[in-house]
């Protein structure tokens, strides 16, 4: 059982003087590395392999960790030669009544943390966000539609044993894509829960190998897939998770056949160019009092990062929050849609903005 620490009133008075948090934290995790004053941290209690590149972590989290919600999203910190390094990662099961977190992580090539992450032993610890996103299976009896491509299955595995402890009280029907049957996540389970419930149903969609089960298919998203499971239930609540193109495919194809439509995508949509955009500007970081020149065709998280910063930062495409920071002036560029801002902003999310203008930011 975890250890609850209490702070006496006199001590709060104490550290208000003498220890700020990040000492206390430090002195606390030298006695237990879960132990902190004020930071969610988890500790490895497990690794397993789920399939080709793929592992899943069970952590335990310690008492700041206020806990999730099937279909969120949780930043993951680690420390690597010396540097934290802070990703997005779906809680890949539903929350239990033990508060362990399950995530499941994808080596992709390039990615420093998801390599570490792979072969990060059973015992180490890594920090923790609260969680946050808003994926979820809506509360009526209308059947829902999940569509996962690669990693997106992991929010839809904990949204699907979410509704199967509820015993699937409406329709659910799942289609996962992947190119080989080597980097399936969980089959086994998903098709052991649709031969004990007959309000799940799953399909297998293969993009590089022929499919040979009954219930596979192959070939990447198309209208003809959608029209055949929507057909005994028109208008289903669609959920959709995978790279931007396999999102934004699916949008495109099911246009207004759906009763609604969520969808998260884990890699961000095209960055919107023009030549209008070279230069630079410069950037005043009010709390260093700093001043830097900046390029206005990069995002401004790239831009500070090649001045030798290091901002805050997670997913790096707008989802986590975690690089937001106050503009007090100036204005902004949306990468995506090239929208500009102009208004002071408290959030302003520095991997998917660049700088229209002379910026003021609270860094």
């Amino acid at each position: 059982m975890e250890t609850v620490i209490r702070r006496p009133s006199w001590l709060s008075r104490l550290n208000a003087v003498w220890a700020p948090p990040a000492v206390l934290d430090f002195w606390l995790s030298r006695f237990n590395p879960l132990w902190s004053w004020h930071q969610a941290r988890a500790k490895v209690i497990e690794r397993r392999q789920e399939a080709l590149g793929v592992t899943t972590l069970v952590l335990r989290p310690n008492r700041h960790f206020r806990g999730f919600r099937a279909g969120q999203h949780i930043n993951v910190g680690v420390e690597i030669d010396g540097v934290r390094y802070t990703r997005s990662y779906s809680a890949s099961d539903m929350p239990r009544a033990d508060g362990r977190v399950c995530i499941t992580v994808k080596s992709v090539e390039g990615g420093k943390v998801g390599a570490h992450l792979q072969s990060l032993a059973v015992g180490s610890v890594v920090y923790l966000s609260e969680a946050f996103g808003d994926l979820r299976v809506p509360d009526d009896s209308v059947p829902s539609l999940m569509l996962a491509a690669g990693s997106g299955i992991t929010p839809m595995l904990a949204l699907i044993h979410a509704q199967a402890e509820a015993g699937f009280p409406k329709p659910v029907r799942l289609a996962y894509w992947a190119r080989t049957r080597a980097e399936w996540v969980q089959a086994d389970a998903l098709r052991a829960l649709a031969a004990r419930h007959a309000n799940f149903s799953v399909h297998f969609v293969l993009t590089g190998e022929g499919a040979v089960a009954a219930d596979e298919l192959e070939g990447r998203i198309e209208s003809g897939h959608l029209s055949a499971w929507l057909a005994d239930h028109a208008m289903a609540h669609v959920l959709a998770c995978g790279p931007h193109g396999f999102v934004e495919t699916a949008r495109g194809l099911l246009g207004d056949r759906c009763r609604s439509f969520q969808a998260e995508a884990f890699s961000p949509p095209p960055r919107v160019i023009d030549p209008s955009d070279e230069g630079h500007v410069r950037v005043t970081l009010l709390k260093t009092g700093r001043t830097i020149d900046v390029a206005r065709n990069k995002s401004l998280l790239e831009a500070l990062e090649e001045q030798g910063l290091t901002p805050r930062h997670g997913c790096r495409m707008g989802i986590c929050n975690t690089c937001s920071c106050g503009k007090s002036s100036g204005a902004t560029r949306d990468l995506h849609d090239r929208s500009v801002q102009h208004e002071p902003t408290h959030a302003l999310r520095l991997c998917i903005h660049a700088a229209q203008s002379d910026l003021s930011l609270d860094l």
